[in-house]
């Protein structure tokens, strides 16, 4: 009857020390994946519709096999580099190898009240359209083979270390004090800046300059936005990682940001070009919804319309930089997702305020200074490693695979020179 008794007191306070899962969280959380996820195909139908007519079925595809590309490759050793046991503050251990470990209990130290699994899946629909967002760098010219390979190496040895020192448990700009609180420097600042040298290192369009590439679908472009606008409530909300006011306050400061550099964007087509463009608008939701994604858990709506609006103003200048170049950047990922991620990573550490969010930081309007030195450590070193590494890397290839396709591929354009199948019949 004692050892019966024991055992049962015993079950009883480990069933206690167990974290439970919340139903409301988890359910929040895996539709918030799902939002993230239908952001891929999204983006593909924005970038698709901006490329000529030839090259959209390509164009899209690229976004779309990144789901099941980068979905492997997060299962099997992505995640486990990102969110594992830390090695010196730099890139988790393999010790989560396939999952490993990783199951249905929670893990305190990322998300207490969901399961693991979730937390890992919520992840990887980051990890997914980050590498899709590079391609509009080089759209209408890489190889399919090439890029394929470039995007595996690129999301082990680029995403997944920035990812381990922002978000990871032991990465060293978490413990510096960063905010980013859904991947301003972590998705964006990586992508775009590596969208740059990915345009310098792949060169420059054959006929570039010399020949009109104008959208070949500006209805298709403008769905696209709508619909990342749409699931970019589960990039910033869904970070807050739990289904109460955390989450409410990054779904409001999300819409407000994008409303504003839509609005933005459209007024500065106006004035510098005479006419509203609907394109503009398009990039303009974009970019605002891209610079408030670093602060969306730290800030209040009337910041939220600074930092669209901001981002509406730094982005259409950057482009217009950008196209006075020579520099064939095809998508303006650079001027969009760099500048903008840019921007919101250095706009948290004015406008960060522990009202919103206890767990963060004041930022600079709010009596810390210090919070934008470190936002602003933070994006050079981001910078930097990315830029670096996407240069390195595409060199490498270029020298083994050939990053471009042949010039009559090229000219044909991608969709047939590339998979035998057009996105249009006549």
């Amino acid at each position: 009857m004692f050892v019966e008794s024991s055992a049962s007191v015993t079950g009883a306070i480990l069933a206690q020390a167990k974290p439970e899962v919340s139903s409301g969280d988890t359910a929040w959380i895996l539709a918030s994946a799902a939002l993230v996820m239908v952001m891929t195909p999204a983006l593909g139908l924005f970038y698709g519709g901006m490329v000529r007519k030839k090259n959209a079925l390509s164009t899209i595809n690229w976004s779309f096999i990144m789901v099941a590309v980068i979905s492997l490759q997060w299962v099997l050793w992505g995640y486990s580099l990102a969110f594992g046991p830390d090695k010196g503050h730099l890139i988790g251990n393999l010790s989560w190898f396939g999952l490993s470990g990783v199951g249905q209990e929670p893990n305190p130290d990322y998300a207490g009240t969901i399961p693991h699994l979730a937390f890992m899946i919520y992840q990887g629909m980051f990890a997914i359209i980050t590498p899709a967002i590079v391609t509009g760098a080089f759209a209408e010219r890489m190889k399919f083979s090439t890029f394929v390979v470039f995007s595996l190496i690129w999301a082990t040895i680029v995403y997944d270390p920035i990812a381990h020192w922002v978000w990871g448990v032991g990465g060293w700009l978490r413990g510096f004090g960063v905010l980013d609180f859904a991947g301003g420097s972590v998705v964006h600042i990586s992508a775009g800046v590596s969208s740059l040298a990915a345009a310098l290192a792949v060169g420059r369009r054959r006929g570039y300059g010399q020949e009109p590439m104008e959208p070949h679908d500006t209805t298709m472009v403008v769905l696209g936005a709508g619909l990342l606008w749409f699931g970019w409530f589960g990039f910033n909300a869904g970070s807050a990682l739990t289904s109460g006011g955390l989450a409410t306050s990054a779904f409001v400061v999300t819409n407000t940001a994008a409303a504003a550099g839509a609005v933005t964007w459209m007024l500065m087509s106006l004035v510098f070009g005479n006419k509203p463009s609907v394109l503009g608008m398009a990039s303009g939701a974009v970019v605002g919804l891209g610079a408030i994604t670093p602060a969306s858990g730290y800030v209040v709506p009337g910041a939220a319309i600074a930092i669209g609006a901001g981002a509406g103003v730094f982005c259409f200048l950057a482009v217009r930089l950008r196209s006075r170049s020579r520099i064939d950047d095809s998508l303006d990922v650079w001027g969009c997702h760099g500048v903008g991620g840019t921007w919101g990573m250095l706009a948290t550490g004015l406008f960060a305020s522990k009202a919103v969010n206890p767990a963060g930081a004041d930022g600079l309007f709010y009596g810390n200074p210090m919070q934008l030195w470190i936002q602003f450590v933070a994006v050079a070193v981001v910078w930097a490693f990315a830029f670096g590494l996407t240069w390195i890397i595409l060199k490498v290839l270029d020298a083994t695979m050939g990053l471009r396709v042949k010039e009559h591929e090229e000219e044909i354009g991608l969709d047939l020179s590339q998979h035998g199948e057009a996105a249009y019949r006549m």
